[in-house]
């Protein structure tokens, strides 16, 4: 691991996130970057009748200008607060649609992680507007780590890696193996049995152990744990073992593909409470 990205919006869930990042930043001797994009206001506004109304795009501006001059010294301040960590600390303010602010930096600078705050999203908001979270892990290239509450690395014992041990698995499992040495973690290896997805115990056992031999992991455990769904199986069962975080791989689907299908990885995102490591596979 050489460079860790966090998004940053200077909200509670950003600040849990950041201080999980230090962490890992320091445990890894890496690179540590917080990005913060400003997303910038349409630059007319118009009244009732139609007419341009200049005097309230004139407030924005100040109002913007203000907020920016803000935000610049708040992370030059950040700058010189982290010049003596263990590792090597740079911000960057951006200015646009904070997704592809984000998955700019993602490429820019090669992120092996990224780590950010989500407060998940249910029902109609989900369908209609989704979040910048959900959206970034769909689509990034490397792995995303979500928090939603304080979260030590140093506490973080038991990950649990919930697939169906396919050979879609195989790039994903190597990824997480870098953390799971980083961290000292045990890995739990669960089958989510459904009634529409159902699995011989012995079949899936059989899988999940010549996973284990071909990605040569260690430390590792395998679990068969039945449920109504796969989100409600993983979320159930990481409850049961009181689980410090949970991993997955997504497939990255986008339009249609991704309303018909969904995506399980995205609903265990905005449902679970414990922190959750995904990574797309495709």
């Amino acid at each position: 691991m050489k460079s860790i990205l966090v998004p940053y919006d200077f909200s509670q869930e950003a600040e849990y996130a950041f201080e999980l990042a230090q962490e890992l930043a320091s445990k890894a001797a890496c690179k540590l970057k917080l990005v913060h994009v400003v997303e910038i206001p349409t630059t007319q506004h118009f009244n009732t009748i139609g007419e341009v109304n200049l005097e309230e795009n004139y407030v924005d501006k100040i109002f913007m200008a203000e907020m920016v001059d803000k935000r610049k010294a708040q992370m030059k301040a950040l700058e010189e607060l982290h010049a003596v960590k263990p590792y090597q600390f740079s911000t960057k303010i951006s200015f646009g649609n904070p997704y592809a602010g984000i998955a700019s930096e993602i490429t820019e600078i090669k992120a092996d992680l990224v780590v950010m705050g989500s407060k998940g999203s249910s029902g109609l908001e989900e369908l209609l507007i989704g979040s910048n979270t959900e959206k970034v892990v769909r689509h990034s290239k490397c792995p995303v780590i979500t928090v939603k509450q304080p979260t030590k690395a140093e506490d973080i014992k038991n990950i649990v890696f919930a697939s169906d041990f396919s050979e879609n698995s195989k790039k994903v499992i190597r990824e997480l193996k870098d953390l799971q040495s980083l961290l000292g973690a045990e890995l739990s290896l669960v089958k989510i049995n459904t009634p529409n997805s159902f699995e011989n115990t012995l079949v899936s056992k059989k899988n999940m152990q010549a996973f284990i031999k071909a990605n040569e992991l260690t430390n590792v455990k395998v679990e068969i744990f039945n449920s109504g769904s796969e989100e409600e199986g993983i979320l159930e069962y990481a409850d049961d073992v009181d689980a410090d975080m949970i991993a997955m791989a997504t497939h990255g689907r986008t339009g249609l593909m991704h309303l018909l299908g969904g995506s399980i990885a995205e609903d265990v995102v905005n449902a679970a409470i414990r922190p959750v490591w995904t990574m797309k596979f495709k």
